[in-house]
């Protein structure tokens, strides 16, 4: 069904909805706060480093895609925790898969962070 909302209405209902998704994440998983607190303070410091554009572009990048991929990652394992409490081989490697996701952006932002820095 297509929502009958326009323009700057369909642009505010659509930050309303990304808003209280930051919300309930940060109030529901712990990784997310965890992650949200390490980000905050290296993205500051990204913009304060000696670095060329490109250079704060891509640390900055990476830290905000850790936060992206926890979020998606959450949101798979809410579907999933949806369906049901039963244990499903399917819903499982939906959520170790998800996790192997948030575990290879950190992975990428330290990377990324260690090559610049170093």
């Amino acid at each position: 069904m297509k929502s009958p909302r326009t323009g700057l209405d369909r642009i505010r209902a659509a930050a309303g909805n990304s808003w209280r998704g930051l919300q309930a994440c940060w109030r529901s998983e712990a990784a997310f706060r965890q992650e949200t607190v390490l980000a905050l303070p290296l993205l500051v410091l990204a913009v304060f480093l000696p670095l060329t554009g490109v250079e704060r572009a891509l640390m900055m990048a990476c830290v905000l895609l850790v936060l992206i991929v926890e979020l998606l990652n959450s949101g798979i394992e809410a579907a999933i925790d949806r369906i049901g409490p039963e244990h499903h081989p399917l819903s499982g490697l939906a959520k170790d898969v998800a996790s192997a996701a948030v575990s290879l952006s950190l992975l990428l932002a330290v990377v990324v962070w260690s090559c610049i820095l170093l």
